[in-house]
């Protein structure tokens, strides 16, 4: 079913995917809708199929993207928090704004995830994609200013592509009204800080293991979404890893899948 879900144009694969129920919350599905995935596939886009994209990469099937969301949508979606109390134990207000979310998106690739993500973030939310090839992150950028509303995530700084080694993770400025975004490798120092560290990490290439560092940048609570190979690396699988509140750290293994590597760029020679 996961590969039955082609459209002749972005509506349709949408509709289908929510059909065969990949997509199942309306607001994932809201969100997919927004972001034309021609804007990022540079053929058959609207094929629930991964496409190439250059540089040994790819821009994942639809299906796997939807997943991916789906997953990690309570960490994406903005925070409201219980108001002060009083002595009396009443709320003064119904609710506030949490801390903004704060996702980082690793191999970012087309910018295409990066685009669905950060229709989802809220409007003081950042999302980071993180590319170890500066043509890719460049490709990332580009397409997502050929529409009007990437190009506004952009200058908002909503969404922001970065170069890097995604293995290590990455620090990312708390947003400001000037969102100037610098970033840089992360050190622990930044996520022991209230405003650094990830509310939601999606890795879209497969990682050797399950990278500690990565795990360490997560907030509490947060989630991670990665593919892994297996010891052999004969096989690769789809982890969740949750941290709670607490600080307690749950990892899961769901499904097999096949993903572009997660490895240093390729040599230039």
């Amino acid at each position: 079913m996961a590969w039955r879900s082609s459209g002749a144009s972005n509506a349709e694969l949408v509709e289908n995917l929510w059909r065969n129920k990949l997509i199942t919350q309306p607001l994932v599905k809201a969100a997919f809708l927004k972001v034309d995935r021609a804007h990022y596939a540079p053929s058959s886009p609207y094929e629930d199929s991964p496409q190439p994209i250059g540089h040994r990469a790819t821009i994942s099937a639809p299906h796997m993207h939807a997943n991916a969301v789906e997953s990690l949508l309570p960490f994406l979606l903005p925070k409201i928090r219980s108001g002060p109390q009083s002595a009396e134990g009443v709320a003064s207000v119904e609710g506030q704004k949490g801390r903004p979310r704060r996702v980082l998106d690793i191999g970012s690739g087309s910018g295409y995830l990066t685009h669905v993500l950060a229709e989802l973030v809220g409007e003081d939310g950042v999302v980071v994609g993180l590319e170890h090839i500066k043509e890719l992150k460049e490709l990332g950028e580009r397409n997502m200013a050929k529409s009007p509303e990437g190009r506004a995530l952009l200058e908002s700084g909503r969404a922001r592509f970065r170069v890097g080694d995604g293995r290590k993770g990455w620090s990312e400025p708390k947003p400001t009204a000037q969102q100037p975004g610098v970033g840089g490798p992360a050190v622990e120092t930044d996520v022991k800080d209230e405003e650094g560290g990830w509310d939601a990490i999606h890795v879209g290439a497969a990682a050797e293991e399950l990278h500690e560092e990565l795990v360490r940048q997560m907030r509490s609570p947060g989630r991670m979404f990665i593919p892994v190979e297996d010891e052999n690396a004969l096989e690769q699988y789809i982890w969740t890893v949750d941290k709670d509140e607490h600080g307690v750290v749950k990892k899961e293994r769901l499904y097999g899948v096949r993903y572009v590597p997660l490895t240093d760029a390729p040599s230039r020679t």
